[in-house]
C-alpha cells in the first residue's frame, strides 16, 4: 500500500487528532470518528500509524551531539516534598556564563520531541532545562498515550509551580547569566505565558500555541513576549484577540505572529501537523529573541 500523503489528509482529520491528543475524545471515539474518513484506499491502521508520533528518525540534535554536554538532573518540588527529574543541555566547553532557558513540554510529559528541542537550545548557546511534571507519577512512560493519561492526573497550577522552581534551578546555575527565559509547546505554552505573570525576573517568554492568562493577570507581566499562533489552531488562536487588547492597555512589550494554513503543534517534527516552513521561521524568530533579551 502507498504511504499516506498528508495533502490527501482532510483538515477534519487534523481536528479530530488534536481533540483526541487534548482528552476530548477518548480513544474509543476517537477511532470510530476516524474510521469515518478511511475511504479511498485509506485504512483506519493507516491513518493511525500517519497520525502518530515518529520519534525514531525525526531528532534534529541527538543525545550524543559532541558540541553538547547533556545529563539528566534533579531539583525539589515546592509541591509534595519530592523533586522533579529535567533535562539538562548545555554548549560543551563553555568560557563564559549564558542566558538560561525552561523548555516546557505538551500535555504529555517530556517526550523525546521535547527533549531534542532542549538540544537544539542548547547549541545555539543557551543553558536549557527541560522539566518532566510527570515525576511524581514516575514519569514520561515511553508513550504519549499513556503520558497523557498521567498528566491529567495531575493539577495544571502545581505544575506551574514545578516549572516556576525551575527557574530558580537555572537562574541559580553556576554557568547561567541569571536571566533565564521560558519556551513552551501546546500545555507548556499556558505555562510559559503564565510564567510571564508570576516571575517578575523572567527575560523572556515565548509561548507556542498557549492558551491566554486570565485579562486581571496581564498587568503582572514583566517579560517581553514573542507569541507563535496557528490559522487553523481555532480553539487557542480565538483568544489572541482578547490577549492582545489587554496587553496593549497595559502597555506590554510583545510580538505576535500566526502562521497561515499551520495546525495547532506545527513546530513539533514527530507528527504530520509538522508545517516545515512556519516551524523553521517560528524557531529562528525565537532563537533571535533569545538572543536579545538573555545576552
Amino acid at each position: 500500500m502507498d504511504p499516506v500523503k498528508k495533502e490527501n489528509i482532510r483538515q477534519e482529520v487534523f481536528d479530530l487528532y488534536d481533540d483526541y491528543a487534548h482528552n476530548r475524545i477518548d480513544r474509543r471515539g476517537f477511532m470510530q470518528q476516524l474510521s469515518l474518513y478511511a475511504v479511498g484506499g485509506l485504512t483506519v491502521p493507516a491513518l493511525l500509524s500517519f497520525l502518530m508520533p515518529d520519534y525514531k528518525t525525526t531528532a534534529t540534535v541527538g543525545p550524543e551531539d559532541k558540541r553538547l554536554k547533556t545529563e539528566y538532573i534533579h531539583y525539589p518540588s515546592p509541591k509534595g516534598g519530592g523533586s522533579i527529574k529535567g533535562l539538562l543541555a548545555e554548549p560543551d566547553g563553555l568560557k563564559k556564563k549564558v542566558g538560561g532557558i525552561v523548555v516546557v513540554h505538551e500535555n504529555r510529559g517530556l517526550n523525546p520531541y521535547i527533549e531534542d528541542v532542549a538540544r537544539r537550545t542548547a547549541v545555539e548557546g543557551f543553558i536549557a532545562l527541560a522539566p518532566d511534571a510527570l515525576t511524581p507519577l514516575g514519569g514520561y512512560p515511553g508513550n504519549d498515550d499513556e503520558g497523557r493519561v498521567l498528566q491529567a492526573k495531575r493539577d495544571k497550577n502545581e505544575m506551574l509551580e514545578d516549572f516556576i522552581a525551575a527557574y530558580d534551578y537555572l537562574k541559580n546555575h553556576p554557568d547561567c547569566n541569571g536571566k533565564v527565559g521560558v519556551v513552551g509547546f501546546c500545555f507548556g505554552g499556558w505555562i510559559a505565558n503564565m510564567m510571564a505573570v508570576r516571575i517578575p525576573g523572567l527575560a523572556a517568554a515565548v509561548p507556542f500555541y498557549g492558551t491566554q492568562p486570565a485579562e486581571t493577570d496581564v498587568p503582572k507581566i514583566q517579560a517581553p513576549l514573542l507569541l507563535h499562533y496557528a490559522a487553523l489552531d481555532t480553539r487557542v488562536t480565538e483568544g489572541w484577540p482578547a490577549y492582545e487588547t489587554a496587553l496593549k492597555a497595559n502597555h506590554k512589550k510583545y510580538t505576535a505572529y500566526i502562521y497561515a494554513n499551520a495546525n495547532h503543534g506545527f513546530h513539533n517534527n514527530t507528527t504530520p501537523r509538522y508545517d516545515k516552513e512556519a516551524a523553521e521561521l517560528a524557531w529562528k524568530r525565537t532563537i533571535d529573541f533569545f538572543k536579545q533579551e538573555l545576552k
